[in-house]
């Protein structure tokens, strides 16, 4: 067989300095085939994103990153800002992706577009190099193939068989509709020629992997058919090889599967990301990936970075998820989730105090700084992120945002004492410090402080502090 054809990467753009430490590096040798390359020695995750919002406020086409310990609940760092943007091609990045190499280091794929000009067809994907993913290195654009088309959405994997990286992506081939391309790679700078690695006859997009459990490979794809994500398999990383065999799963229009193992049980989650409405995540559940069949998540138990698109999620070690956060930092602010309504989020809006659906712009108006109490330091008081000078107090028993006039009686009604709970333990609840009867509850959607009596009234005066 002759050699594969090459194709030269674009020349490095931008360097940061980093060296891998001997700690990752020592993990090399524990690799296991699997998603995402998982470490015996992983205890947390790290997810990759980027940002758009409905008005465009909290768009944004640079590397995001969150972290999480259950890969549930989203810690976002950098507050929410990007860790790092392509300083050529389109200037910008969607649907990153992070994988640990076979050496123990990262790289970072993305496609090469900023925005939506669907029409703008890039060969080049955006890679970096990065030992922890605080620094990152060698920026590159390698040409993927020499079609009139795009290279959307690149992910990689391990193909032990061959002994090389394959880069996993869409694209339109002579086909006349997307199908999964593959190149293979030893270093993410030179590939080889593309094939056509998965297409089952109609337009798929979006391709993830998750390689050798129990001996059978698995690929998510957003399929055109069902407008969900369906899942093929096959014993062998061969391009053709695939079946599906999968129940679709979709809410709304549903693109961007991500698939994760939980690393403290046998529970596998597969994430979506919405078009429809725009920019929102759901999970399911699966105990066993080899059935092909999901259960939804209750949206209670997650709670991803606010605008984020289309995620990427890869295990990582204690010390790498401490040492992200201490490199980037957690937000100065928090987000409130409804227990009995998930889907909305504490929010002003014209100065009162209610719970609407994300998501919405401007965003802000959803981010509060929790600081001492202006009345008593032991509780808190609720300062507003995009009206700094205005806290939440009620008046008449409702709850707005005002200007604080320094007044004894401002503070008082500004003031209140984080609980326990009232429908959950593990949530929180907040009752009034100068009406102690009363709690913090949305009543249509609006909140107020009232006595709390019913199993509908602990409900609706039960809050998640997250981000």
């Amino acid at each position: 067989m002759s050699a594969p054809s090459r194709i030269p990467a674009m020349p490095s753009r931008r360097l940061f300095l980093g060296a891998a430490t001997a700690t990752t590096m020592a993990l090399a040798t524990d690799l296991t085939l699997g998603v995402r390359s998982a470490h015996a020695a992983d205890s947390a995750y790290v997810m990759g994103y980027f940002t758009e919002s409905p008005n465009g406020l909290g768009t944004d086409y640079g590397l995001h990153l969150a972290v999480s310990t259950d890969s549930l609940n989203w810690t976002p760092l950098n507050q929410n800002n990007p860790v790092v943007t392509p300083t050529a091609g389109a200037g910008g990045l969607r649907d990153p992706f992070i994988m640990r190499k076979r050496d123990g280091t990262f790289v970072v794929l993305a496609t090469d577009l900023k925005g939506t000009d669907w029409g703008y067809n890039s060969q080049y994907i955006h890679v970096w190099d990065s030992p922890d993913l605080r620094t990152f290195t060698n920026y590159r654009r390698p040409r993927l193939h020499d079609m009139v088309t795009h290279s959307w959405a690149p992910e990689a994997f391990w193909d032990a068989s061959r002994n090389q990286y394959a880069i996993l992506y869409s694209s339109v081939n002579s086909s006349g509709h997307n199908v999964l391309m593959v190149n293979h790679t030893s270093d993410f700078t030179t590939v080889s020629a593309p094939q056509v690695f998965f297409n089952p006859g109609y337009d798929v997009i979006d391709g993830d992997m998750a390689v050798g459990v129990n001996g059978v490979n698995y690929l998510y794809f957003k399929s055109s058919r069902t407008g969900g994500l369906v899942g093929a398999r096959s014993t062998s990383l061969n391009p053709g090889s695939f079946t599906p065999f999968s129940t679709s799963v979709a809410h709304g229009g549903t693109e961007a599967p991500t698939l994760v193992k939980s690393l403290t049980s046998n529970t596998w989650y597969l994430w979506g990301d919405t078009y429809t409405p725009n920019g929102v995540f759901y999970a399911w559940r699966a105990d066993d990936l080899a059935s092909g069949t999901w259960t939804p998540v209750d949206q209670r138990l997650y709670t991803h970075p606010v605008n984020a698109k289309h995620c990427t999620i890869a295990p990582i070690t204690g010390p790498e998820y401490s040492n992200l956060l201490a490199r980037w930092g957690a937000p100065a602010w928090n987000r409130l989730k409804s227990y009995n309504y998930p889907a909305r989020y504490v929010r002003h809006a014209d100065y009162t105090a209610r719970i609407d659906t994300y998501p919405f712009d401007p965003y802000t108006d959803s981010q509060w700084k929790l600081v001492p109490g202006l009345a008593d330091a032991s509780g808190v008081s609720f300062q507003s992120v995009s009206h700094p000078d205005r806290h939440l107090r009620h008046y008449d028993f409702a709850l707005r945002l005002d200007v604080n006039d320094g007044t004894g009686a401002f503070a008082q009604e500004a003031t209140f004492h984080r609980v326990a709970g009232l429908a959950d333990a593990s949530w929180s609840s907040f009752r009034s410090h100068n009406q102690p009867t009363r709690h913090i509850r949305h009543s249509g959607y609006a909140l107020r402080i009232d006595p709390i009596s019913t199993a509908t009234d602990r409900a609706d005066a039960t809050f998640s502090v997250g981000h």
